[in-house]
């Protein structure tokens, strides 16, 4: 998934989520995106629709903390979490289960 603008990223990912939404139904959560000099995004998931907001959330669930470079691994499927989280390339604040829920989620979808 080579570098381009992040908020199409998003946009993409939003796209993809709501496309097929059986996966993200009955999840109601909020995560937050720190990416460093990327910005803060939220990803809304609730009643079976995804939704990407720019900017920090009142109410997340769970934050997660990483470089640009490591979001587009964990999109392609290509980020041990576990391992970039005791390297501390991720750092997550919150529920450390939504976090391994995350990426389970995000392999069922296809980013490139």
């Amino acid at each position: 998934m080579g570098e381009r603008d992040l908020a199409q990223t998003w946009t993409e990912i939003e796209q993809k989520l709501n496309g097929r939404p059986e996966p993200i139904q009955g999840m109601d959560v909020v995560y937050q995106f720190d990416l460093g000099n990327g910005g803060t995004y939220r990803l809304l998931l609730q009643n079976g629709t995804a939704q990407v907001k720019e900017g920090a959330a009142e109410n997340a669930q769970c934050i997660l903390s990483m470089g640009t470079a490591e979001f587009y691994k964990l999109l392609a499927g290509d980020l041990n979490s576990a391992a970039a989280y005791m390297l501390g390339k991720l750092k997550v604040q919150g529920s450390l289960g939504l976090a391994l829920k995350l990426e389970s989620l995000l392999k069922q979808y296809r980013f490139e």
